[in-house]
């Protein structure tokens, strides 16, 4: 690990991965912060201000991946035991609807119109697209076993899906729902992030401890970053949620049963900070101001405040039992 020093400035550009604009009449900025917990069914609202909890929202059961509509009038939740995506109206504050989106469906993502859905059914080794409009699939397409995260690239050509099992990044074409590459990455892979330009795609990998980069346009792996938080066996460290700034400078990596929160250097692919959050960091979230970064730890349910500036945890939340996803209504 390097130092930085005091140039911990340039990642005040840092915006989520996965951000939507609020731009709907029953949604606007809100601020409320929204976290799955899976044990407990629930989506727990958070006011932004305050971290003051709103409401606990019911679900189907086993509620994990959230994602908002692209004017986040509506906030979708996969739930996995309850073989649908749970539809939350964010004015409400309530499910008004749920989608048969196949069985087990665990992450998720949108086109970048927000007409289809992109699904990994976990269970039966498929992806499954979903035609939001009339609530009906358009197809399926089969992959690795449990299949985990999904990414829809911003031009809306390609789908990418991580197998856990196969340990395999799945490229998929968009527009005719068939399998172009399979390439092979480090075990269990689990999230993605793609750099602004489109050229490298980030996947984290539980069991591998690393984050393999690969050419999008090759499709090969070019690099690796492993990670060595001090005092961790290497079984302990298992990366899962990965967001990057969006100049692509600065990657932040939750490392699962590493108990921290790794800062990546992009373009160096060097660890230059390690943040202890709660117990198991699953996913994360950042603001849209770029101040604040969201950690949702597994074994502790809470929720870790980081000051992106300072990068250091400001303030632990309480949240639900076992908590996974997070969404910003910001």
């Amino acid at each position: 690990m390097r130092s930085k020093g005091t140039s911990l400035a340039r990642i005040l550009f840092v915006v989520p991965t996965l951000v939507w604009p609020a731009s709907g009449a029953l949604a606007k900025d809100t601020g409320y912060i929204f976290v799955s917990s899976e044990d407990d069914d629930v989506v727990t609202v958070l006011e932004g201000g305050t971290l003051e909890k709103v409401k606990d929202i019911p679900t189907a059961e086993r509620p994990r991946g959230l994602h908002f509509s692209p004017g986040h009038r509506l906030l979708y939740v996969a739930c996995g035991d309850g073989d649908s995506i749970d539809v939350i109206d964010v004015g409400k504050l309530a499910v008004v609807n749920q989608l048969n989106v196949g069985d087990d469906p665990e992450t998720f993502d949108l086109s970048p119109d927000g007409d289809v859905m992109y699904v990994s059914n976990e269970d039966d080794a498929m992806m499954t697209a979903f035609n939001l409009e009339n609530e009906q699939p358009i197809g399926s397409v089969a992959v690795g076993p449990e299949p985990e995260g999904v990414l829809a690239t911003p031009d809306g050509k390609s789908v990418y899906v991580a197998s856990e099992v196969a340990s395999m990044v799945h490229v998929i074409d968009a527009k005719n729902l068939s399998l172009r590459n399979n390439i092979v990455v480090a075990a269990r892979p689990r999230r993605f992030a793609l750099t602004p330009d489109g050229k490298e795609l980030w996947v984290s990998s539980e069991i591998g401890g690393r984050v393999s980069i690969i050419d999008t346009a090759t499709g090969e792996v070019i690099d690796e970053i492993p990670f060595e938080p001090e005092g961790f066996r290497v079984e302990d460290i298992t990366p899962v949620g990965i967001t990057t700034t969006k100049d692509g400078a600065t990657a932040f990596v939750a490392l699962g049963g590493a108990n921290h929160v790794a800062v990546v250097d992009v373009e160096d692919r060097e660890v230059y900070e390690y943040m202890l959050v709660g117990k198991r960091p699953w996913n994360l979230e950042l603001t849209t101001d770029d101040q604040t970064l969201y950690v949702a730890n597994g074994q502790s349910d809470d929720l870790s405040v980081i000051d992106v500036a300072e990068l250091k945890v400001t303030r632990s939340v309480p949240v639900g039992r076992v908590p996974y996803g997070v969404a910003i209504d910001d």
